[in-house]
């Protein structure tokens, strides 16, 4: 198989800058909605929630819940591009909105960042980076709580990135989507083998193979 690890830590070497968040992006909490969320026969509003949020740091917009909303202001509308940020929880990982998802807000506890300097960032790259181990340590160490951990609106916006240039952060991310799609690969061989292996086992235990 080839190498993508090796691969990130080249394109990764550098002169590279790092940047706080707040100077990258606008970063707003989700919508309070101060009742349980009661789906509208007609349509109305989409809204994404925590289970939306896919382990592959995607949103999934196919089933989202639909609500009746008066008043939706334009800056609590989502667009493609947008992260979605876990902000309780074990994970502290945001996920990507990689299309136009529509009339649609973001319900809180969730936090929407949304990049302001496409000349400096990619939202791909941003949300990749959120997940990776600086990061991470960064995030944790500030959350609050014990049994439901949270990390506010302040600790995301200073959270500093590292900025290669945006022709390595396309290769970076390009990268990174291959190597999930090996790592998938390779479980689904892994799972494979091992059913094969238990079937034959059972016939050599039945006596049905020698």
């Amino acid at each position: 198989m080839y190498n993508l690890q090796k691969q990130h830590y080249s394109i990764l070497q550098g002169d590279n800058i790092k940047i706080k968040i707040k100077k990258l992006a606008s970063v707003q909490m989700g919508y309070s909605f101060r009742s349980r969320l009661e789906p509208s026969e007609g349509g109305g509003v989409a809204v994404i929630q925590m289970k939306d949020l896919l382990d592959d740091n995607t949103v999934w917009c196919n089933d989202l819940i639909k609500i009746d909303m008066n008043g939706v202001k334009e800056h609590h509308l989502a667009q493609r591009g947008d992260l979605i940020f876990r902000s309780r929880g074990l994970l502290t990982t945001s996920a990507i909105l990689l299309k136009y998802p529509g009339k649609t807000v973001v319900s809180a506890p969730l936090i929407r960042i949304r990049v302001t300097r496409l000349d400096m960032v990619l939202p791909e790259y941003l949300n990749w980076y959120i997940s990776q181990r600086d990061a991470q340590i960064f995030l944790t160490s500030r959350a609050k709580g014990t049994a439901a951990q949270m990390i506010d609106k302040q600790v995301i916006e200073n959270l500093e990135i590292t900025l290669p240039d945006l022709e390595k952060q396309k290769n970076i991310v390009e990268l990174a989507v291959l190597s999930a799609r090996e790592q998938k690969l390779l479980n689904t061989l892994s799972n494979k083998r091992k059913q094969y292996i238990e079937s034959v086992l059972a016939q050599i235990a039945k006596g049905e193979r020698k």
